[in-house]
């Protein structure tokens, strides 16, 4: 028999998260007539838990659970005695983390292996934890449910960027990367620049992509001669800022012109700019406001660097594409100036031209730093894990691009049909990925998966590396294994699970075309030369740059003949 109740099927039982005192306690306006499913999301959003399905209702010590709105109703509650709250079984907790040191906090708690000191940390404190250096506190996660609210624009989480964020030294709001998202220019940026990095656009630019490759030979082969070894993370920045030169700025930057052609001082300059953030920002608010040392340095390098690409914009000759609609420029353009500097919306019109210039040093700057260091990984995973480089050669012989006779003509299509190839550059970016850090900052208090709180304005890093490496989620984690993505083990995996671009409405815009350039960069080196570590030096990382890149780690490339092969 149904429970009778007061016309309006109201009822208003007291509520608390278990964790918290009881003083805490909110009552809220509940219906009868709702799902259980209803009441949990109504009680969430009372108490901030981001994901409320997973609570669960218990009488007021937590013991005995309440799984229907029938037992809920009869549960007497009052401000003295209210119903408890789990959150996915868990009591709310703030994150643990290490206690630290007087003035420098958990600094060497983390660094320099800020990767190995993070996986540990989640091992000792759980799956969000605490930090703070010289006075900046950062929460980071290795749940891939955590990473999933993080990366959500909601009433909860946005990319905002505080003293806090790893990207505070740069920020920009003018710029797509390095702003916030609730502005009008990153409305006006997010709709505006994928297109030049879509599918047709990348159809467009493979061809480009193909040429800077094989221009880069010339080098490699005059190493190969002199029986050289060569520092590969060096080498890979050349090769992917000369491509990315062309791509965005339709600019030579002329990197193989010999073997000893300096870096162009655009590439060196956002190289700066990157490691000078990465240090300011690991040392603390106070150290930023320095008048002298690495902030000051910065300033001159943002200035520089500014100078530098304004000059490249004003070189840059326009293709006939003036007030082209967006989808039809992307593919006629010369270079992503171009294209932003003319398109037009639906509306008719035009990018403002006060945002070119710091869009495009994201674009030119991200473009060649991501890709530089994942092909300096692919390099080594090739080089360190026994029989990869011998099975993608195969691969590349079997598909007429290797041992042919004559160069293919790259498409996207023809990059994509490589099973092997890319299996191979997913496990390189599982175990070996170049970005780190994606930042999101906290609107309100929230209450995460798991029962972690987190305090207004805080800012949580899903660690890609703990994640990609998290034992309860990968089998055998830090073994590479290009095999499992061919199996079944990745076909059911939480969606966050792997997430080497960042997911969302803030994910690189850039990910297929950076995909599609290792690709064929990749094979065209592996069809040509063969490679070998030089050295037993173990490779380090280095810990205080923006992205993840190996610094010594040396090859050398011996031109194959087919003979060899």
């Amino acid at each position: 028999m149904p429970i009778p109740l007061e016309s309006s099927q109201n009822f208003t039982p007291f509520f608390y998260l278990l964790g918290d005192d009881l003083s805490t306690a909110h009552s809220v306006d509940l219906d009868a007539r709702w799902k259980l499913e209803d009441v949990k999301r109504a009680v969430g959003a009372v108490f901030h838990v981001v994901q409320a399905l997973g609570l669960t209702f218990h009488n007021s010590n937590g013991g005995q659970g309440i799984t229907t709105v029938e037992e809920l109703i009869k549960t007497p509650s009052s401000l003295d005695s209210p119903i408890g709250l789990r959150v996915d079984g868990n009591a709310v907790q703030t994150p643990q983390g290490p206690e630290g040191l007087p003035l420098v906090g958990s600094f060497y708690e983390i660094f320099p292996d800020h990767l190995g000191n993070h996986y540990r940390l989640f091992r000792k404190y759980g799956h969000v934890i605490k930090t703070t250096n010289m006075g900046k506190t950062i929460y980071l996660t290795d749940s891939p449910e955590v990473a999933a609210v993080a990366f959500s624009e909601s009433v909860y989480m946005t990319k905002k960027i505080n003293e806090n964020h790893p990207l505070w030294g740069v920020k920009d709001n003018t710029a797509i990367f390095i702003g916030d998202t609730e502005t009008e220019n990153w409305r006006l940026a997010h709709k505006f620049l994928p297109p030049a990095m879509g599918p047709k656009a990348l159809r467009h630019y493979t061809p480009l992509m193909q040429n800077c490759v094989r221009q880069s030979f010339a080098v490699f082969d005059e190493l190969d001669s002199r029986d050289e070894s060569w520092n590969a993370y060096q080498y890979m920045v050349k090769l992917a800022s000369q491509t990315i030169g062309k791509f965005s700025l339709g600019t030579d930057f002329e990197h193989f012109k010999d073997v000893d052609a300096p870096l162009h001082p655009i590439v060196t300059n956002i190289a700066n700019l990157l490691s000078l953030n990465k240090k300011i920002t690991a040392r603390g608010e106070w150290y930023r406001h320095l008048p002298f040392g690495d902030p000051a340095r910065l300033k001159t390098v943002q200035h520089t660097i500014y100078t530098l690409m304004q000059e490249q914009i004003d070189r840059v000759k326009g293709s006939g594409i003036d007030g082209m609609p967006m989808a039809d420029a992307a593919v006629n353009a010369s270079c992503v100036v171009d294209y932003l500097m003319n398109t037009v919306d639906e509306s008719g019109n035009k990018f403002p031209e006060g945002l070119v210039l710091a869009n495009m040093l994201i674009v030119t700057g991200a473009g060649f730093t991501t890709t530089s260091a994942l092909m300096s990984w692919l390099l080594y995973c090739l080089v360190n894990y026994e029989g990869t480089q011998d099975r993608l050669y195969e691969e590349l012989c079997e598909k007429g691009i290797a041992n042919s006779g004559k160069p293919v003509e790259w498409t996207p299509e023809l990059a994509h049909s490589l099973p092997y190839l890319d299996c191979f550059v997913k496990e390189t970016q599982r175990l070996h990925n170049a970005s780190f850090q994606p930042g999101r900052t906290t609107k309100t208090e929230v209450v995460l998966p798991g029962g972690y709180r987190l305090p207004p304005d805080s800012v949580i890093i899903p660690a890609l590396y703990a994640i990609h490496t998290n034992p309860e989620v990968w089998r055998d984690p830090f073994r590479f294994d290009a095999d499992r993505w061919a199996g079944e083990e990745t076909k059911n995996m939480h969606r966050c699970a792997y997430i080497p671009f960042a997911p969302g409405p803030r994910g690189c815009i850039g990910f297929n075309f950076a995909l599609l350039e290792v690709k064929i960069l990749l094979s065209e080196l592996v069809s040509r030369y063969e490679f070998f570590r030089e050295g037993l030096e173990a490779v380090e990382y280095d810990p205080e740059f923006q992205l993840i890149r190996p610094l010594n780690f040396y090859v050398r490339a011996k031109r194959r003949t087919p003979a060899a092969a």
